[in-house]
């Protein structure tokens, strides 16, 4: 018997070393049959998990048996699976459905578009955008999107940062956080800095390209930007993310989530920090920053109360540098005082209920208050006396009325309101959206002297000025989307906007305007088959000055007539978009070239404009392991029988080109998956050459330039104290590349001293991007 049992064992020992593995692949898809990068499969009570590739496609080493395979992904239901798998299984697809998590897309649904719309548009998801979060700004990560130009102030995009689209400068993005305004109601900036590491936070963006649909805030004149936040969780998590990198640069966050309590409550949040030397010197940036949320989620009700914002210190270094130090001294920074530094705080609070009420009817209402405050200071050599209210006084029997100071100017505001919207949808055959907002500002301005070499009769602190600022947005919308038959869809969106801007200090003169504007828009898409289908729109915007144009003279509000053309064709390797543009503008406020005394962009109006381009972006999947992602953007950005003065006369200049807006811009995206989990990734961008002014001048122009950033990313699956690590690097210009991706012009008759030296600049100032360097990063995941 003991023989019979020896023999029995040892049989069933060469049978199982005789079973070999097999592999076991398979794509995950969603309900549209795009594939989902980054979901985790896991084979219950065993240690194999495994994370799926930017295609969606997860590998198992396996010996036939039964398997139980858990699939989860966030914004989707987690599924289990009990499974048979022999050698002749070896290929399984799975399908994940939207949970209510998706909820959180009703948010922005009134400001959004989707694939069917004539709208040109561009999304990235959060799993595109954590590939190159390691700490800069939401413009640097969104450089390679079609039409796209970024810069940084300090160089290495962190700090002060900018994005232009179509040439269109960031005053004239309209950007919305879950379907509130963000731009700054006066200048109509958006200040990222006062926000860093908000991109930790980002669900998705969609980047609509010209007038786009319908938006709260300042009318789009480029782009209209529209951010969600992070979706409710279904299950609990933790994150720890630290980076480091060139220039001294180091990131930490930690995010969490609780999950949904009891299914129906989930509390989220993040901490970070940022600080980097930059790559200008003493360009320095130490920023923090928060984000909160709470939820209540059931299958029709979605309530949603956030609570972010974050502190910023910089540095100065908008100043630039002149073309000859550009050549020598290329990260020079003329201001030496060491407390030269922009210092702002900015809280934001959102209360959000979206409410679906039967097959037919929804409804989404919000509430925001932002509070925003800060000064920058700066030293300033030999200032007059009447500039700031002191009396001249005698010392030695010399009359002094000039000293040398320090200065704070300070911002003060409070920015509320609320944006609402009523949904209806009727099958797949007719939907209407019908909305609007109510939004006011209310901000103060006043400076304050904190030293001076004479004081004269003032104490610390003494207001030289005390200006304030009140301007209020009212827009209702109605916009349809009618499906005529299998082949035509219509899209109409009719908007009303007033505004009423009371200002004083601007100019010397108190500013009392009031705007009504009329959008229409209005487009039809034609699906010619499964793969391809063809759009055409037209849109009127309508746009007021702000307040740096005031203080400029007296600025007109701009008109746009915006006319696009487009073309998609999808197929499961491969998706093309075309678009054909046309933007016709009257008045249009384009950038002078020139800054004002706290570096702001002067604008004037121009009269008569266009932009006409082309834009081609598309996504090859050659195989499970490459893909390639390329858009390219050629356009042509014209002046008409533009004027200005020139040798003391009104000169006409003929057709120019409008400053900032180069011909030619190119982006690719080259992604190869050698082995499972890991990704490396070429990023490329070309910018032609453009213009900083209006005037066609050699001294004017910026050189083309070309650069290389490789990202690499790879994730470790553990069962152990971690759920995965996700390991990053991004180097960063590799081939070192020495450009300049912004600057500003002067004419020959503007001239402007330069902080602490004797001498003017006088022609053209340049910001000098950073040469080769890195960032390296670590995320784990609990």
């Amino acid at each position: 018997m003991k023989k019979l049992s020896l023999i029995l064992l040892m049989l069933v020992a060469i049978s199982s070393f005789a079973q070999e593995t097999f592999n076991v692949t398979g794509t995950l898809f969603d309900e549209n049959k795009d594939p989902l990068p980054d979901a985790t499969l896991r084979i219950v009570d065993t240690d194999f998990y495994t994370i799926t590739d930017i295609e969606g496609v997860y590998y198992f080493d396996l010996v036939p048996g039964e398997y139980t395979i858990e699939i989860m992904y966030i914004g989707y239901q987690s599924i289990r699976k009990t499974i048979k798998l022999d050698y002749h299984i070896k290929n399984l697809d799975f399908n994940l459905v939207p949970s209510s998590e998706l909820l959180d897309e009703a948010l922005v649904s009134a400001v959004r578009v989707d694939s069917e719309s004539p709208v040109t548009h561009s999304n990235m998801s959060k799993k595109e955008i954590a590939k190159r979060n390691l700490g800069q700004d939401i413009p640097i990560i969104m450089n390679y999107m079609p039409s796209v130009v970024t810069t940084s102030d300090a160089g290495a995009g962190i700090g002060y940062t900018g994005i232009r689209v179509r040439g269109s400068d960031a005053t004239r993005v309209n950007v919305t956080i879950n379907g509130i305004p963000y731009n700054d109601s006066e200048s109509m900036g958006t200040f990222w800095v006062n926000m860093p590491d908000f991109s930790s936070s980002v669900e998705n963006l969609q980047l609509q390209r010209g007038v786009g649909t319908s938006t709260n805030g300042a009318g789009a004149f480029g782009a209209s930007l529209n951010l969600l936040t992070d979706a409710v969780s279904e299950k609990a998590y933790a994150d720890v993310s630290l980076s480091t990198g060139s220039y001294n640069t180091f990131r930490s966050n930690v995010k969490f989530s609780t999950g949904r309590i009891n299914d129906h409550i989930e509390f989220a949040g993040r901490l970070s920090t940022i600080k980097s030397d930059g790559y200008v010197d003493r360009a320095s940036s130490d920023l923090k920053s928060y984000f909160l949320q709470g939820s209540y989620v059931d299958d029709n009700t979605l309530i949603k109360a956030l609570v972010f914002g974050g502190q910023e210190e910089t540095f100065q270094a908008w100043y630039g540098v002149t073309a000859e130090d550009l050549e020598n001294d290329r990260t020079k920074n003329y201001y030496t005082y060491d407390n030269e530094v922009d210092h702002y705080n900015q809280d934001h609070y959102q209360l959000h209920w979206n409410q679906t009420y039967n097959e037919n009817w929804s409804s989404n209402i919000a509430l925001h208050y932002t509070y925003g405050r800060g000064y920058y200071e700066q030293f300033k050599e030999d200032e007059d006396f009447a500039d700031y209210g002191f009396d001249p006084i005698m010392i030695g029997g010399e009359t002094i009325d000039e000293t040398d100071i320090i200065r704070r100017k300070w911002l003060d505001n409070d920015f509320f309101g609320t944006t609402f919207s009523f949904k209806y949808q009727n099958n797949d055959d007719f939907n209407l959206t019908v909305g609007g907002a109510w939004n006011k500002y209310d901000g103060d301005h006043f400076g304050e002297v904190i030293w001076a070499e004479y004081a004269s009769q003032t104490d610390i602190r003494h207001r030289y000025y005390d200006d304030y600022a009140i301007k209020t947005d009212f827009n209702l919308f109605a916009k349809a989307n009618y499906t005529l038959n299998e082949k035509l869809n219509l899209f109409g969106d009719l908007q009303i906007r007033n505004i009423n801007y009371e200002a004083n200090g601007v100019s010397a003169d108190i500013v009392d305007d009031n705007f009504n504007f009329f959008n229409p828009k209005a487009g039809v898409t034609y699906t010619a088959s499964e793969e391809s289908s063809m759009y055409f729109s037209y849109a009127r915007a309508n746009r007021e000055p702000n307040r740096t144009d005031y203080e400029n003279g007296n600025p007109k509000p701009e008109k746009l007539n915006d006319f696009e053309l487009g073309w998609r064709w999808k197929k499961e390797s491969f998706k093309i978009n075309t678009n054909l543009y046309y933007m016709r503008y009257q008045d249009q406020l384009v950038l002078t070239g020139e800054l004002d005394d706290v570096g702001a962009p002067i604008r004037a109006n121009v009269g008569d404009s266009y932009r006409l381009g082309l834009e081609i972006d598309a996504n090859f999947v050659l195989s499970d392991k490459f893909s390639i992602v390329p858009n390219l953007a050629i356009s042509s950005n014209k002046n008409i029988d533009f004027t200005t003065k020139w040798d003391g006369e009104v000169s006409n200049l003929g057709n120019t080109n409008i400053s900032f807006s180069p011909n030619v811009i190119v982006g690719n995206m080259l992604n190869y998956s050698p082995v499972q989990n890991l990704q490396l990734s070429l990023l490329s961008k070309y910018v032609g050459e453009q213009y900083m002014g209006n005037v066609d001048t050699e001294n004017s122009k910026l050189d083309a330039y070309f650069t290389n950033d490789l990202n690499v990313n790879y994730v470790i699956a553990t069962n152990k104290i971690f759920k995965s690590i996700v390991l990053s690097a991004l180097v960063n210009n590799i081939f070192n590349e020495e450009y300049v991706s912004n600057g500003y012009y002067y004419t020959y008759d503007d001239t402007w001293s330069v902080p602490g030296e004797t001498t003017t600049l006088d022609g053209a100032g340049y910001y000098p991007q950073a040469t080769i360097n890195f960032l390296l990063g670590a995320t784990f995941n609990f």
